[in-house]
Order: structure tokens, then C-alpha cells, then sequence
């Protein structure tokens, strides 16, 4: 596995654009078959109001580009996004991140994962998550896994 050299840092509202680019681009490129380019405007509205205000957010930047996120909200332990460019890929970011939403939530994790989202469930697994059970998407209404991890 060849590493990228990259950093974290929390959020800032400097990043709102960079990461609702990011978010539709890789959605986008793992999705192809799902107009993202359509959806950018509820987004921009769920990043404002639903998550920004209540979850942590660390960035991950490489040479100065914003190149992954991660949110999870610490009263809940839910992590609703791990998004990682598709160029950095496999390049240890979106573990990094998994490590961080750990030490910010160190009494557990949980979240959802769509079922044909074989490579984030094969991640998850590797890195200490187990099934949880059966859940829907609560916004598309799409059956997805729950996972959880239990320190």
C-alpha cells in the first residue's frame, strides 16, 4: 500500500465548496449510474443544516487540495461520512480518518453502508467494524448494513 503524505485538520467554513465538490465527485465516480451533479443543491443544504452544526468534521489535505472528510456526530457515535477523493484511494486517508472518528467517539461507532458498496463494507470489516443488522437509508429509503464498532 503506497501512502499518500497528507494532514488532518478540523473544518473550517473556509472548505464548505472544496467538500461539497468532493462529495459529488467521488459519489459520482463510485455511482455513475446516479445523477450527483443534481443533487449538489440538497447537499450543500444537509451540510449546512444537518451536519456542520452537530458533528465533528476533520479534513485531509494534500499539498494544500482537500483531498478527504470524515463527520460524526460525538453524542451519537454515528460517523455519517467518510468521503476520499477516488485519485487517493487505497493511499491510507480514509483509515486515517476511520482513526479519527474513533478517538473522537471512543465508546463506539456506528453507521450505514449501502449494500452494493462492497469496498466500504470490506473496509470497515478490516478496520475493527462488524454487521449490525438490516436498516434503510433514512433518506432514500434504500435498504443499507448497519455496522458498528465496539472499542
Amino acid at each position: 500500500m503506497t501512502f499518500s503524505a497528507f494532514t488532518l485538520r478540523p473544518y473550517t467554513e473556509a472548505d464548505e465548496d472544496a467538500a461539497i465538490e468532493l462529495w459529488r465527485r467521488t459519489w459520482a465516480t463510485h455511482f455513475p449510474h446516479i445523477d450527483f451533479n443534481s443533487r449538489v443543491a440538497w447537499w450543500r443544504e444537509r451540510w449546512r443544516q444537518d451536519l456542520v452544526p452537530v458533528t465533528a468534521i476533520v479534513v485531509a489535505e494534500c499539498e494544500g487540495v482537500l483531498a478527504g472528510f470524515m463527520t460524526i456526530d460525538q453524542t451519537s457515535g454515528y460517523l455519517d461520512q467518510i468521503v476520499v477523493a477516488p485519485e487517493h484511494w487505497g493511499k491510507g486517508i480514509a483509515l486515517a480518518l476511520v482513526g479519527e472518528a474513533k478517538a473522537l467517539s471512543p465508546g463506539g461507532i456506528e453507521l450505514l453502508v449501502n449494500k452494493d458498496n462492497l469496498r466500504a463494507i470490506r473496509f470497515y470489516e478490516k478496520h475493527g467494524f462488524a454487521y449490525a443488522g438490516e436498516d434503510k437509508n433514512p433518506v432514500s429509503g434504500i435498504a443499507v448494513n448497519r455496522m458498528a464498532w465496539k472499542p
